[in-house]
């Protein structure tokens, strides 16, 4: 049976490049995998009223059940003010509960931080990383996934454009799927 991973972009942004990335990943996955992009942007900020009162958005539970029947996930996401994006934290407190549901709880994940700067996102990548230990997602350690200068990376056409880059990607979803199997 394939195993389904499901990939969470921290971008809202049409053309972003952690779009991009993700589509190329997904690409890039084994034939006994299914990568499906998992769209964030559309859920509303998270609020406990909405799950106390009885009144949780069918945007809420759609999710939820969808993490719940991911095997794991590959976060892809720039770097915002020296931290990840709200729309990632918001998609983690969403399916984290109702308290004692996490959907989250003991799935493989990974991180892949995106930047067309030098420094790779790698603040937003270690943020990132002590939420998801809390939630109690069982991270990859190794290898590190930091992309800078990805604007170079990525011809017009949003494809990875040089063989060095490809080898890369490939070497991180390779990791990625070790990893996965090991808990699946």
């Amino acid at each position: 049976m394939k195993k389904s991973i499901g990939i969470i972009v921290g971008s809202l942004r049409r053309d972003s490049f952690s779009k991009a990335i993700a589509r190329n990943i997904l690409n890039l996955l084994p034939d006994d995998f299914h990568g499906e992009m998992i769209e964030i942007g559309h859920l509303p900020l998270f609020n406990q009223d909405y799950d106390d009162d009885g009144n949780t958005p069918d945007s809420y539970i759609l999710f939820r059940q969808k993490i719940k029947e991911m095997d794991g996930f590959l976060f892809v996401t720039p770097e915002y003010n020296r931290s990840y994006p709200a729309v990632i934290k918001n998609a983690l407190d969403i399916a984290s509960r109702p308290y004692g549901q996490n959907a989250w709880n003991e799935k493989p994940g990974a991180i892949v931080s995106v930047s067309p700067g030098m420094l790779s996102a790698f603040g937003a990548n270690h943020h990132l990383r002590q939420v998801m230990v809390f939630l109690n997602i069982y991270m990859m350690q190794q290898p590190e996934a930091y992309i800078g200068n990805v604007d170079a990376m990525l011809g017009k056409d949003g494809v990875v454009n040089d063989d060095k880059s490809q080898q890369f990607l490939q070497s991180i979803v390779d990791a990625f799927g070790i990893w996965v199997k090991r808990f699946n």
